[in-house]
């Protein structure tokens, strides 16, 4: 993409719009700070990114404490900030696609380059430097000439999903880019019904007698026997997928010791839909020479990997983040202990093996509680680490926890007391070791904590302008705040709806000494086929984690709609993340209200014009080999025409049209009712929860399916069963068993044409 430069005046104009938006029509993207505060090289100056106000904070810090110089608007929910020289920062904007050249001594915008998609963070590297802009949605990293602003920028590829933070060697030579959603070495094998609304892909490799436990659906998770032991009174519980993760042998294990490799990666890979030599390389930090533009990998770390810095004195790369234990089944064994916050660190000369340190490290996860006292040690949703000159001491926030912690080189905790406390939501950090003060970016807060790093405590905050509505404020921290809502301190909701998205993950959440649940949702209501929607079994299966944009008023929730609104998962804090209280209904309904804020960002794949494109370039997408040879690349695609096929032709087993249940414009089913040949709609329940349909027909291992919303689909590709290198070991439908959107469109019941119908669809 050709680099755009605008003028001042064109960025006071989207500035002053923003402005507006906070006056009554503000928009909330929860967008994630990667690297919101920096110093300037002399140290004299502060820069802190206010995303909520859409502008860059410029702060005197000469003495200590900051001093507010100037406030400069920027693009819309800048989320980084570098200083490039004493006078000049660069501003990375995640929802403008842009970074604003701010000069510190006019306090204006100078240029404003356009970038790809979701641009997250911005470094500068190499002889001469050059700047290394992370596109975090477009798996790009993009390089700028800083003395040649007009030249259009050099894009590398990152072959993992979501490069978002970074760091440069001591050097200057290589930056490193921390990977957001770079997986954990898990997938879902196929298994589940047959028949009417199952599909034909995956094959169902769980019910395959060649299996490790001869094809019992669902196998045990104890040995012979089930934990806990299934509820006598249920009826059999539904065939379903299970979820495997590669170990350090590169085999293939379920959580009872199977071992699945012959049927995931060798010669019997095609039992469940893959070729031989199927992997998953984990890919976690991305290293780029910053002279050739050379790319390889460090893998291995973890699910999540947030925040990244280099340790000046040995020049190992660390990383902050969380891993999740998906592979392990059932609510009540995972009840509070599903997730670790971990320290990982590598030397670069030799990226493998990866040494890998709970930060929690006072957890035994024995239990899935323990007193206040010891939670309020715990580190949850790390978003920051910096470290001082020598390298012996690091400084890691917690968002989630409030708090900061010390760690040696070794990342074991190394404080005078456990924790520092600040305010709500740390992200940021900047370390300024000639005035012994270590300053802390507080997102939800909006402030700015000054550490004293000698007595490890907070000796001050200074306040940003901050136009975020009351019920963000109020409510967020029933999402984030993991030492109020788990029973070890370390885990909330955002654990896995990280920044009210998704972890990418699978999780299989029953509970085989669970009860059923009789259906109550609206079923089939414009779909006059199939059978009647069945009870709701407790052991469910695997399904992806949803995401918690625009959810409320799109009840019910869940993938099968077994939640008639937010209120019924008010039972999760206690029986998922090990709280010993729950939350009341004034809480509940401030949950509520917060949720009902988070929007869904602009489709990046729309023109800017918001119109369709007509000559999609579908890159990383491939044919499935209902035309022709599979694994080929798509052809680009025409929206406009898939649009009108999705609208109008029967592609639905040559009776349904798409539309006719993933109703327009979130795809989404319709809250109405068949009644005397008319549709009428369903009234709103008490808590004013909405019935959207739920059908019988494409649920693959459960019968009784919500009709899925598709808004944000192009988040879940990575995962193709074609190829043997992929992104993601999770795709499409409600346990992200189908690997891609092509796949899926490509079922033997939908009557597509040709692979260019495919690509346009």
């Amino acid at each position: 993409m050709q680099a755009r430069i605008c003028g001042f005046a064109a960025v006071v104009f989207c500035a002053a719009a923003h402005v507006s938006f906070g006056g009554g029509s503000f928009v909330n993207w929860e967008s994630p700070h990667v690297h919101p505060l920096d110093l300037t090289p002399n140290g004299s100056l502060l820069l802190a990114v206010n995303t909520a106000d859409a502008r860059l904070e410029v702060f005197d810090v000469t003495g200590g404490m900051p001093v507010l110089l100037g406030s400069v608007p920027v693009g819309q929910d800048p989320v980084s900030v570098r200083a490039r020289t004493d006078t000049e920062a660069w501003v990375v904007n995640h929802v403008s696609d842009s970074v604003s050249l701010v000069n510190l001594e006019t306090m204006n915008v100078r240029a404003t380059l356009m970038t790809l998609d979701e641009p997250a963070d911005v470094v500068f590297a190499g002889a001469p430097p050059s700047a290394f802009v992370s596109c975090a949605q477009a798996n790009t990293v993009q390089v700028f000439d800083p003395a040649n602003l007009g030249a259009a920028p050099v894009s590398i590829a990152i072959d993992a999903e979501d490069p978002r933070a970074m760091a440069v060697s001591p050097d200057g030579g290589t930056v490193y880019v921390a990977v957001f959603e770079s997986g954990n070495g898990s997938t879902l094998l196929g298994g589940g019904l047959e028949g009417l609304g199952a599909g034909a892909f995956p094959p169902n490799v769980v019910n395959d007698g060649l299996g490790p436990y001869g094809g019992v659906n669902p196998p045990p998770n104890d040995g012979a026997s089930f934990n806990p032991p299934q509820n006598p009174s249920n009826p059999a519980p539904p065939r379903v997928g299970l979820i495997v993760k590669k170990d350090a042998l590169s085999q293939w294990m379920d959580d009872n010791g199977g071992n699945w490799t012959g049927m995931v990666s060798g010669a019997l890979a095609d039992h469940s839909g893959r070729p031989a030599g199927w992997d998953l390389p984990d890919r976690d930090v991305a290293i780029l020479d910053a002279n050739t533009l050379g790319v390889t990998y460090a893998a291995r770390m973890m699910n999540l990997c947030m925040a990244i810095g280099v340790n000046p004195d040995s020049g190992r790369v660390t990383v902050v983040g969380t891993d999740a234990t998906n592979e392990i089944r059932f609510e009540p064994v995972l009840n509070g202990r599903f997730l670790r916050v971990q320290f990982a660190s590598f030397d670069p000369a030799a990226p493998n093996p990866v040494a890998i340190v709970d930060l929690n490290g006072h957890l035994t996860y024995a239990t899935s509680t323990v007193p206040q006292a010891d939670r309020d040690q715990s580190l949850g949703d790390p978003r920051g680490v910096v470290w001082n000159a020598s390298g012996s001491r690091g400084y890691v926030s917690g968002m989630g926890s409030n708090n900061v912690a010390v760690v040696d080189a070794d990342g074991a905790r190394a404080g005078l007391a456990p924790t520092i406390e600040v305010g709500e939501g740390p992200t940021g950090l900047a370390l300024h070791e000639g005035l012994g003060r270590l300053y802390v970016l507080n997102k939800f807060a909006a402030t700015i904590s000054v550490i004293d790093t000698g007595a490890e405590v907070e000796v001050g905050q200074v306040s940003l302008f901050d136009p975020t509505p009351a019920a963000i404020k109020v409510g967020r921290k029933h999402l984030y705040d993991t030492h109020k809502t788990s029973g070890l301190g370390h885990l909330a909701c955002a654990s896995c709806h990280a920044d009210a998205r998704m972890d990418r993950l699978s999780w299989d959440l029953g509970a085989p000494d669970g009860e059923m649940k009789a259906f109550n949702q609206n079923c089939n209501n414009n779909v006059p086929i199939g059978p009647p929607c069945e009870d709701w079994h407790p052991m469910k299966g695997p399904m992806l984690t949803q995401t918690m944009q625009d959810i409320i008023g799109k009840e019910p929730h869940h993938w099968r709609g077994d939640k008639n609104g937010i209120e019924e998962f008010n039972g999760a804090f206690g029986a998922l993340m090990g709280d010993d209280t729950l939350l009341t209904p004034d809480e509940m309904q401030e949950f509520e209200d917060f949720l009902a804020t988070i929007a869904f960002g602009p489709n990046p794949f729309r023109e800017f014009d918001n119109s369709l494109p007509t000559d999609l370039p579908l890159t990383g997408h491939f044919t499935t080999g209902r035309f022709g040879p599979a694994g080929l690349p798509l052809p680009n695609g025409n929206a406009e025409a898939g649009l009108a096929s999705y609208r109008n032709d029967l592609l639905d087993a040559g009776t349904l049209q798409c539309v006719t249940c993933h109703t327009l414009p979130t795809g989404a089913g319709t809250n109405l009712r068949l009644q005397g040949g008319v549709f009428q709609p369903i009234p709103p329940g008490p808590n004013g929860e909405e019935h959207l349909t739920v059908v019988s027909v494409d649920g693959s291992t459960n019968v009784s399916i919500k009709v899925a919303q598709l808004r944000n689909l192009y988040e879940r590709v990575g995962y193709e069963a074609t190829q043997t290198s992929n992104r993601a070991g999770f795709g499409f439908t409600h346990d992200g068993a189908v690997d891609s959107i092509a796949r899926f469109v490509s079922e033997p019941v939908f009557t597509v044409q040709s692979v260019q119908h495919v690509a346009d669809l």
